[in-house]
């Protein structure tokens, strides 16, 4: 199955994915989000970007908790 943001965090629930699959799966996600702003993108869209990675870095959490605390923390300190 082919993940998007609109359907990551159905990710967690597949179980033919090893733990480390799924973290790939959800970085891989991360990485499209970003790979898509461009210089032209509105502050909307880049504060939309922020908000979808934190709710992948929460799923990240659920399955390497170290892992997934560390992009949160990391994303908040941006923000500030």
């Amino acid at each position: 199955m082919k993940y998007t943001i609109d359907n990551f965090i159905e990710i967690n629930n597949d179980n033919k994915l090893t733990d480390t699959e799924k973290i790939d799966e959800l970085l891989r996600i991360d990485a499209l989000i970003y790979c898509n702003l461009g210089s032209d993108s509105t502050q909307k869209e880049r504060d939309l970007a922020t908000r979808n990675s934190k709710k992948i870095y929460t799923e990240i959490k659920k399955i390497d908790k170290f892992m997934g605390s560390t992009f949160i923390r990391l994303i908040d300190k941006k923000i500030k």
